[in-house]
Parts: C-alpha cells; structure tokens; sequence
C-alpha cells in the first residue's frame, strides 16, 4: 500500500486537500511489473524521477507512470482516428484547413534521395458534436519521406 502524504500544498504542487501518494522502491516495482534491479537501473541511468526523503527513496504515481511507452497498432489507430478525440463522438466531418492555402506538414529530417516534395498533406475532422478539430496526416507519404534507421547518423 502506497504512503499517503496528507499536507495539504500551497505552491502549487498538488490541489489543496488533495493527498499525494509516494511509492516506495518494491511498491514502485509492483506497480510497473519489474523487478527491483530494474528500479534501481533506471534510477541510475535517470530514466525514473525519484526524491529523497531523509534516508528513503520515494516515487510519484505521476513519476511512474512517465516511464510507460505505449505502441499503437495500426488497427487501433484507425479506430481512434475515426472518434472525436476531446468527446468520442463519432460522427466527424472531414475536410481541408485552409489559410492562404493548402496546410502541409514539412518533417525537420528527411531521407538523403527522395524524388518527391517534402511537403505531407494535412486532413481535417471537425466533429459535429463538440466542434473539435482533429487534424491528420498522409502517413504513408510521410513513413517514405523519413529516414531509415540505417540512414540515421550516429550521436558522437
């Protein structure tokens, strides 16, 4: 069982009134479903926030759950794609942004040779509901425009 903290916050930090809840080393391991070493490693390598208070090492739930990656699979992209995001209303209307023109999407790094702009069209959703706008991408124009992992120069 996490260790509540029940003073209250004036800096901001937390809601008055709220509790926030600190972890210790084998409850934050628990929690993430890794073994202690691995707390610790991250800790080392700085890939976990962690405080210290007096002699004993504590962990947010906010900190923990920072270090969780999530991959999304193709199929469970286009269901979401097809949701409004700020509601979940599906009924979305799709169309163009427009400014003096089209909107496009120009990635920072690209491949070395590619014989195509490097400019990705940019969707539109707007949902009928919440007036929400999504915006999307041409993914398939733009995984081709990206450089392949091999082709990514190494960090000094």
């Amino acid at each position: 069982m996490p260790i509540v903290d029940e003073a209250r916050a004036t800096d901001g930090d937390v809601s008055a009134g709220a509790a926030k809840r600190w972890y210790t080393v084998p409850e934050a391991a628990e929690y993430l479903g890794i073994s202690v070493p691995t707390i610790f490693r991250w800790m080392r390598d700085g890939r976990l926030s962690f405080v210290k208070i007096g002699g004993a090492t504590r962990f947010t739930q906010e900190g923990l759950e920072a270090v969780i990656e999530k991959t999304t699979g193709s199929m469970e992209a286009e269901a979401a794609a097809g949701r409004c995001a700020a509601c979940g209303h599906s009924v979305l209307v799709e169309g163009n942004v427009q400014g003096t023109g089209r909107l496009y999407f120009r990635p920072e790094k690209t491949r070395f040779w590619v014989f195509a702009e490097a400019l990705v069209p940019i969707r539109a959703r707007v949902c009928t509901a919440c007036g929400h706008v999504q915006l999307r991408a041409d993914t398939a124009k733009l995984n081709r425009l990206l450089p392949r992992k091999s082709e990514t120069p190494e960090a000094p």
